[in-house]
């Protein structure tokens, strides 16, 4: 029987690009991506013990690994964020608006930073 291979040389390389391009992300969440091989990429997130991570996705496109690393990145952000202001409610977009222009500047201006580093183009 053969195996199937689900994700180019081509596509593993620029999904590798984007992994490292978020390496903070993972510091900052119970967040991490592994190389699966044939497979492509899988996110496995928010790691409870004893049972092991709640959630998972696999990639074998570079734009989607990034779209949903970015989310990700973004939402930690303003959740932090949200709990260094002492918010109750922990509505992203009501943060986001609350922030001063320059901070809401800074916050939209990483995305482009991180897809030059990962080689994505918005």
């Amino acid at each position: 029987m053969e195996k199937q291979v689900y994700i180019t040389e081509e596509e593993r390389a620029a999904c590798q690009r984007v992994v490292d391009a978020f390496v903070e992300l993972y510091e900052m969440e119970n967040i991490v991506v592994l190389d699966a091989g044939r497979y492509g990429f899988v996110e496995l997130k928010y790691y409870k013990p004893p049972h092991g991570f709640e959630e998972d996705a696999t990639f074998t496109d570079s734009k989607s690994l990034f779209d949903a690393l970015w989310k990700e990145w973004y939402d930690t952000t303003l959740y932090l964020t949200a709990k260094e202001m002492r918010l109750d409610d922990i509505l992203y977009e009501e943060v986001f608006k609350s922030l001063s222009k320059e901070k809401q500047t800074a916050i939209i201006g990483r995305k482009a930073d991180l897809a030059r580093k990962a080689g994505i183009t918005l």
